[in-house]
């Protein structure tokens, strides 16, 4: 069971009495997407449709149903200036308790979407490999972190699965299609067997390294000498993250490169 999975039952299993808000419809420049939902109790919430006034207006109709208040059901709300918003566009909602049959399908729509996630793989539990993980473990993906080293596997966030292989680039082989792949082991040779590994797979959604333009120079003369594509190596990003920014600390990078990551896998959503 996936972590956010985990989250969403545990908010269910203490709060008896919900109600669902779903975005019905977004028009224009919205904050989130027609199927974005968040539940609200009287004492909390769960998810998100893009905060501001347009949730506080939901937060405060949903919670006027659970107390059997006169609501409404449906609000047509268009983000200007009236409700001190201007996106522009035009959002359409439905509000319902959250009664049993809701529930399971809440359940199996976000164990759907989470079993569609895409896979990043990170190859090294170092400084750089725990705040990265950190990061990505904030986006909708499912991260593995593979190490080599039993003692590397430790004080990583939850939710990332840690899989401890003595032959790394194993796990690139069976990984499924559309997965990142972020190489940052304590050795440069295994960098270059699994970044190989990484490159020779054409449905890798994004093949990343961390090092320097010499490292890059390197690990493509040792590509060429053992028979890799030299056309493969524009699919490589290595430095991490880029070089527009040169600070060097584990988060700074994990950051720059988590958002490369996320370009990569959803810009074409």
């Amino acid at each position: 069971m996936s972590h956010s999975l985990a989250k969403l039952e545990a908010f269910l299993a203490v709060r008896p009495e919900l109600a669902l808000v779903r975005v019905r419809e977004a028009k224009g420049s919205t904050p989130r997407e027609a199927g974005a939902w968040m539940l609200v109790g009287q004492d909390a919430i769960f998810g998100t449709i893009g905060g501001g006034q347009l949730e506080f207006m939901a937060i405060e109709q949903a919670r006027a149903l659970i107390a059997g208040e006169d609501a409404k059901a449906e609000l047509d709300v268009p983000l200007g200036p009236e409700i001190g918003q201007c996106c522009g566009g035009r959002v359409g909602l439905d509000i319902a308790l959250l009664d049993r049959p809701r529930r399971r399908a809440l359940i199996e729509e976000m164990a759907t979407l989470e079993a569609a996630r895409p896979s990043v793989f990170l190859f090294g539990g170092g400084h750089v490999g725990v705040a990265l993980a950190g990061a990505l473990c904030l986006m909708p993906v499912k991260v593995t972190v593979v190490e080599t080293r039993q003692e590397a596997l430790q004080g990583l966030p939850d939710g990332v699965e840690r899989r401890l292989l003595a032959m790394p680039e194993e796990a690139v082989r069976t990984a499924p299609p559309g997965s990142a792949f972020v190489v940052l082991t304590h050795d440069h040779a295994l960098d270059f067997l699994i970044a190989g590994e990484a490159l020779r797979r054409n449905d890798a959604a994004y093949v990343g390294m961390i090092g320097s333009r010499t490292k890059r120079a390197t690990f493509a003369s040792w590509f060429a000498r053992n028979g890799g594509d030299a056309a493969l190596l524009e699919r490589l990003h290595s430095p991490i993250g880029g070089e527009a920014v040169r600070d060097k600390r584990p988060a700074v990078i994990a950051t720059l490169a988590a958002a490369e990551i996320a370009t990569a896998l959803f810009a074409q959503e």
